[in-house]
C-alpha cells in the first residue's frame, strides 16, 4: 500500500469532508465536502480542484477526511479528484507541517514551494458565444468578426482575441459582448503537466508473414510513393527475418524528416490499415549523456573514512565529514550512496547549485545509470513531474538535486546527502518558507528513520560546533587524492603596485606575469571576482552623480554588452546615459569593475587567450553551465571569470592557477559571517588548482593589506584557527551557534510608516523578551527595495535559556498584532527564522 493510502472509509451513507492544503497564505486548512460519488476513491495526498473563493480555481491536496462539518461556514464540494493515488506522502504531509511550524508561515506557502509547477491545475479564462443570443443588430462590424469567429473555434482566449482583431487591449470590448449578452466568459480548467509522446508506425498484424509481404509489395507496384515507404520501413525494421521488431514500430519522424517521402502516401497507408499508428510515453532524461560504466576504488584514506561514517552511524543521526578540497569526498559518498540502495532504502544528494549538478550528475550517471534522477530548477515543469512521478512510482531509487529537492515524495529514505553543506545558497530568502535545506534535511532524514551526512572542505560554524560537542559524529580526510599537494598562496599587495605604477586596471603586475606563463606552458586559469557586471556604478566626475535604481536604495549596475544599466535587486533595466543627466557633463565614468569588465579587460591584454565568463548572465539558459564546463573540460577555454559559481566543487586536471579579486570587500563586509565566508569562498575556489600531482597549484590574491590576520589562515589552510577565532567572538556577542537568530523586516511604500510599525513591534516584543535579545529596528545596508522601505529587527534567542518554540509563539502572536493594527495600513512583516 502506498505510505498515504488508507482503507476505503466510505462505504456507507454518511456525509464525509476533507481537510484541504490549498496554496493560499493563510494558516487553517480548508475543509470542503465530500461528493457521494467521489467518496470510495478519495485518499489521503491526493489532489482535488476546488472553488476558493467567487471565481478563483485552485489545487488542494487533501491533508485529512473526517465526519465532521466546519462550524463557521457552509463547505463547498469539492469539484474534481485528480489522483486515483496520492501523489504526496504521509511523511510529506508531516514534513510540510513540521516547516510550516518552525519557519513560522502557513502549510499552503509549503506546499505551494514543494509542489513542481506541472502538478499545479490553471485555469484560462475563456469566451464562449451564447446560444440564447438572438439580436445581432446590437453588434459593432468589430464585435461581429469576434462573436463569428467564436462560433466557428466554440470557445476563444483572450489572446486568440486580441490576435484575430490585432489590438492589444480588448477588455472593452468583451465588457461590451458580455453587456449584450452574446458571449458568456468561463474558466477552463486544465493540468499542466504532459507526458512527453513518440508518434510511431507500425505494420499491421495482417502482414506480418513472408507470403502477405510480398504479396504487399507486389500490390502496390503501381503506388510508386506507397512502396517507397514500405521499403523505407522494412529496411529499417526487417520483420521477414524478426517479426518481433514490428511491436516497437519506427519513429514517424525517419519519414516526416526526408522530404523525398510523401507524407500523404503514408497517411494513405494508415488508412488502408496497412500501417498503424501509435504512442509511447517517454522520458525527457533520455538525453542525458550517461557515458561508460565506471567502477570506483577507493584509495586508503577514502576507505577509511567510509568505515568510519558507516560506524558513526550505528550511534549518531548526523555526521559531518570535513575533507579538504581535493580529498575525493565524492567517491565516498558513492560507496554510501551505494549501501544505502543495497539496503532497500532511497537516497537524496543535495547540491547548494546547478553548477555543480552538471559535472556530478555525469559521473554518478556513469555509476547509477537510469535510476538516478535529476531536479532543479532549470528543468522545466513537465521534467520535474517526472522525477516526482518516478520516485512514487519506484523507478527512481536515488535523486540528486538543489534545495527544492528536499520536498520529493519520498517514502523510505535512508540517506540524505548534503554536499557542501556550508553554502547560503541551501537557505530559502524568497518567497515564504525561508527553510534551510540542510536543517530540513536533518529533520526529514528523521521523520524517515534515515541519516544525514553533511560534507564540506570548509564546514559552517555551527556544524563544526555540533561536531566537537558531540550532537554530531565527525569524519576528517586530510590528504588530497592521488597525492596532488594543496595549492601555494602568494598575497600581491596591491596598495604597492599603484604606487609603484605596475598595476593595468585591476590587474597586478605579478597576476599577469603567471596568466602568462600558465598561456605559454597550455595549463587553464580561473579567475575569481564575487561582482558580476561590468561595473558596480556610473559616476559622473564633474558633480559625482551616481545611476541609482528609481525603486531600490541602491546604485545601477552597468552591463555594458547589453549596454544597460541594471538594478540586481528588483530587475530595473535602463539606458546607460550619454551625458549626466545632472549637470550634463560628458564625463560619466565607470567605477569599479565586475566579471565582465575582466573578461573584456582579459581579451585585451592576452588576445590570443579563449576566455569565457561564468555568473548569472552568461548561465541563464538551461543548458548554459553544461556547456561552459563541458568547454573547459575539453581544454576550448583557456581563462575561465567568474563568480562564486566557479568555487563550488567543479573538477578540473588542468587548471593550474587561481587569481582572486577584490578579497577584502569580502572580509570587511558589514556582517557577523564576513569572516566565516571570506575563509569558506577563498578556500573553496583556491580549491580548484593543483588536483594532480602532476601539475601544483598556485593561488594569486590581489589585496591592499596582506597583513591581515584571516589572510594568514587562509594561506595556511588553518580551517582550525579561524574556527577558534570566530567561536570565540560568537560567544562574546551572542551569535549562532550559542543563539539562534529570527529577522524580522518591516516594508511599506512610506517610510514614516515602515518606521513607526518596526519601533511599536520591538517595543512589544520587549515585554517578554528584553531589550538585550530584540536589536533594532535599524535599516539594512539596501534600505529601499521594490519601493518599499525596509526596518530589520534582530531577535537573538540563546539556545540552552529560552524556548525557542514558545518564543516563536510569541513572536508570532506580535507580528499579529501590528498587522491587524488598524492605524497601520498596508504593512508586510517578512519572518525570517535561522536568519543568515
Amino acid at each position: 500500500m502506498h505510505p498515504a493510502s488508507q482503507p476505503n472509509l466510505f462505504e456507507d451513507e454518511t456525509t464525509y469532508f476533507a481537510d484541504l492544503i490549498l496554496p493560499v497564505p493563510i494558516p487553517s486548512l480548508f475543509t470542503y465536502r465530500v461528493p457521494r460519488d467521489m467518496a470510495s476513491m478519495i485518499q489521503v495526498g491526493a489532489r482535488v480542484i476546488v472553488q476558493f473563493g467567487s471565481k478563483r480555481v485552485i489545487t488542494g491536496v487533501v491533508a485529512q477526511l473526517h465526519t465532521t462539518p466546519p462550524v463557521k461556514y457552509q463547505a463547498k464540494y469539492i469539484l474534481e479528484l485528480l489522483d486515483d493515488q496520492p501523489i504526496v506522502t504521509a511523511q510529506q504531509l508531516g514534513l510540510f507541517k513540521w516547516v510550516a511550524e518552525y519557519y513560522l508561515c502557513n502549510i499552503g506557502e509549503v506546499m505551494n514551494v514543494a509542489l513542481p509547477a506541472g502538478l499545479k491545475i490553471t485555469s484560462q479564462s475563456k469566451i464562449q458565444f451564447n446560444p440564447e443570443f438572438e439580436d445581432d443588430h446590437l453588434l459593432t462590424d468589430l464585435e461581429t468578426i469576434i462573436v463569428e469567429a467564436i462560433k466557428k473555434q466554440d470557445a476563444l482566449t483572450y489572446e486568440e482575441v486580441e490576435r484575430l482583431v490585432q489590438k492589444t487591449k480588448i477588455t472593452t470590448i468583451i465588457k461590451s459582448l458580455v453587456g449584450k449578452r452574446a458571449v458568456i466568459l468561463f474558466e477552463e480548467v486544465k493540468e499542466k503537466y504532459k507526458p512527453k509522446v513518440l508518434r510511431k508506425i507500425r505494420l499491421t498484424a495482417a502482414y506480418l508473414t513472408d507470403d502477405a509481404l510480398v504479396a504487399l509489395t507486389n500490390s502496390l507496384e503501381k503506388s510508386a510513393k506507397q512502396q517507397e515507404i514500405l521499403l523505407r520501413y522494412l529496411s529499417h525494421v526487417p520483420v521477414y527475418n524478426h517479426a518481433e521488431l514490428n511491436q516497437k514500430g519506427l519513429d514517424k519522424s525517419v519519414f516526416s524528416q526526408d522530404d523525398s517521402l510523401s507524407d500523404s502516401a503514408l497517411q494513405t497507408l494508415i488508412k488502408k490499415g496497412i500501417f498503424e499508428s501509435f504512442e509511447v510515453f517517454i522520458s525527457r532524461f533520455d538525453d542525458i549523456p550517461m557515458g561508460k560504466p565506471v567502477e570506483i576504488h577507493l584509495s586508503e584514506p577514502q576507505r577509511i573514512a567510509f568505515t568510519d561514517i558507516q560506524r558513526q552511524f550505528q550511534e549518531k543521526e548526523v555526521v559531518l565529514l570535513h575533507g579538504i578540497t581535493g580529498s575525493g569526498k565524492t567517491e565516498v559518498y558513492i560507496e554510501l550512496i551505494k549501501a544505502a540502495l543495497s539496503g532497500g532504502t532511497q537516497v537524496l544528494f543535495l547540491l547548494p547549485e546547478i553548477a555543480l549538478t552538471t559535472q556530478i550528475v555525469v559521473r554518478l550517471r556513469k555509476v547509477f545509470g537510469d535510476k538516478m534522477g535529476i531536479y532543479h530548477s532549470k528543468f522545466s515543469d513537465n521534467e520535474r513531474v517526472e522525477v516526482w512521478k518516478g520516485i512514487l512510482d519506484g523507478k527512481f531509487q536515488f535523486v540528486v538535486g538543489v534545495r527544492s529537492a528536499i520536498f520529493l515524495p519520498f517514502d523510505n529514505l535512508g540517506l540524505i546527502i548534503v554536499d557542501e553543506e556550508h553554502e547560503t545558497s541551501y537557505k530559502q530568502f524568497d518567497p515564504a518558507p525561508r527553510y534551510h535545506a540542510r536543517d530540513v534535511a536533518v529533520m526529514m532524514a528523521y521523520l524517515h528513520k534515515g541519516k544525514t551526512l553533511l560534507g564540506s572542505a570548509t564546514p559552517s560554524l555551527e556544524s563544526y560546533y555540533h561536531a566537537q560537542n558531540g550532537r554530531y559524529g565527525h569524519v576528517e580526510m586530510n590528504i588530497r587524492y592521488g597525492n596532488a599537494s594543496l595549492p601555494q598562496f602568494e598575497l600581491i599587495n596591491t596598495k604597492l603596485e599603484k604606487r609603484q605604477k605596475k598595476m593595468k586596471n585591476e590587474f597586478s603586475s605579478v597576476l599577469l606575469a603567471h596568466i602568462e606563463k600558465n598561456l605559454v606552458q597550455n595549463h587553464q586559469t580561473i579567475l575569481f571576482q564575487n561582482r558580476r557586471g561590468y561595473s558596480p556604478y556610473l559616476q559622473c566626475e564633474e558633480c559625482s552623480w551616481i545611476a541609482e535604481c528609481n525603486n531600490c536604495d541602491v546604485s545601477l549596475t552597468y552591463h555594458m554588452k547589453v549596454g544597460e544599466l541594471r538594478c540586481h535587486y528588483c530587475g530595473h533595466k535602463e539606458q546607460v546615459p550619454r551625458t549626466c543627466p545632472t549637470c550634463g557633463s560628458p564625463k560619466v565614468k565607470t567605477m569599479g569593475y565586475g566579471t565582465e569588465k575582466i573578461e573584456d579587460e582579459l581579451s585585451i591584454l592576452f588576445p590570443q587567450a579563449r576566455v569565457q565568463r561564468m555568473d548569472l548572465d552568461t548561465t541563464r539558459a538551461k543548458n548554459a553551465y553544461q556547456q561552459i564546463i563541458q568547454e573547459f573540460e575539453q581544454g576550448q577555454i583557456d581563462i575561465l571569470v567568474g563568480t562564486q559559481m566557479v568555487s563550488k566543487g567543479l573538477d578540473f586536471d588542468n587548471v593550474s592557477m587561481v587569481g582572486i579579486f577584490d578579497v577584502d570587500r569580502m572580509i570587511h563586509f558589514p556582517e557577523f559571517r564576513a569572516s566565516e565566508r571570506a575563509f569558506q569562498m577563498v578556500t573553496q575556489v583556491s580549491g580548484r588548482a593543483g588536483r594532480r600531482a602532476d601539475k601544483p597549484g598556485s593561488v594569486l590574491i590581489q589585496t591592499a593589506n596582506p597583513a591581515q590576520p584571516l589572510l594568514e589562515k587562509i594561506i595556511q589552510h588553518d580551517y582550525k584557527g579561524m574556527y577558534a577565532a570566530e567561536i570565540e567572538e560568537r560567544n562574546k556577542f551572542q551569535y549562532p551557534p550559542f543563539t539562534r537568530l529570527i529577522k524580522l523586516t518591516v516594508k511599506h511604500i512610506d517610510a514614516n510608516t515602515s518606521r513607526r510599525a518596526a519601533t511599536i513591534l520591538a517595543e512589544k516584543l520587549h515585554v517578554e523578551l528584553g531589550k538585550s535579545r530584540v536589536l533594532g529596528p535599524e535599516p539594512p545596508l539596501v534600505d529601499r527595495v521594490r519601493n518599499q522601505y525596509l526596518f530589520d529587527i534582530l531577535i537573538k534567542l540563546e539556545r540552552e535559556k529560552i524556548n525557542f518554540k514558545a518564543a516563536k509563539t510569541f513572536i508570532q502572536e506580535k507580528v499579529l498584532d501590528v498587522l491587524t493594527d488598524k492605524t497601520l495600513k498596508s504593512i508586510h512583516i517578512v519572518i525570517d527564522v535561522d536568519s543568515i
